[in-house]
């Protein structure tokens, strides 16, 4: 018991400092200082429909506790592409989650990251953790455009931010914007907006 619990700290104090590298090499990048809280993981995966029988699209996975979170709401792991910007990210999720379909890539290029094999891929939903804050608005915009095109009529892509308003700008004939939660227990405290075809 005492040694699950020392692994279990070791775990999380590993992480914490990999995100806080991360973030001090490339800050605009990585959108908060301290990785996503478990509870906010879980709040983020309860949207996946794993009964739909398509595979999910996890964006930004950083650490891996989305991924995790996603796992254990019932995807297989290889039902779940995740798009990774970060190199030093990327080998450490690959190390740590056997069978997920991790790519080294950049999600604002979506098709060209996916390549030609998921071309025409649907996904059941997208679950984003990337630091939109960080990008001009017209990239934000596309790039919710392109991910919507790769969803079934209903299904959600849902972002974490951490600004008060829905970090994509409000454009009701293309999209659809509901708050979907302020998770307090998060540091900092994140916002959750889920985006849907109208």
């Amino acid at each position: 018991m005492a040694l699950r619990l020392k692994e279990k700290i070791e775990q999380k104090f590993d992480e914490e400092i990999r995100f806080f590298k991360g973030w001090i090499d490339k800050p605009k990048r990585v959108g908060a200082i301290l990785p996503t809280s478990a509870i906010t993981a879980r709040r983020m995966a309860s949207v996946i429909n794993p009964q739909s029988g398509l595979p999910v699209l996890e964006l930004g996975p950083g650490t891996g506790i989305i991924t995790k979170a996603i796992l254990e709401r019932g995807i297989t792991p290889e039902k779940l592409y995740a798009i990774e910007f970060s190199t030093d990210f990327y080998q450490h999720l690959v190390d740590h989650f056997p069978g997920v379909n991790f790519i080294n890539g950049d999600a604002f290029d979506l098709d060209a990251t996916l390549g030609e094999d998921l071309k025409d891929q649907q996904f059941d939903c997208v679950v984003s953790a990337i630091p939109l804050l960080s990008f001009p608005m017209y990239r934000r915009v596309q790039l919710m455009e392109k991910l919507l095109e790769r969803l079934p009529h209903g299904r959600p892509v849902i972002q974490i931010t951490y600004g008060p308003v829905s970090p994509v700008i409000a454009w009701p004939d293309r999209y659809h914007i509901e708050h979907f939660e302020f998770v307090v227990r998060n540091i900092p405290p994140a916002q959750l907006w889920i985006y849907r075809k109208p």
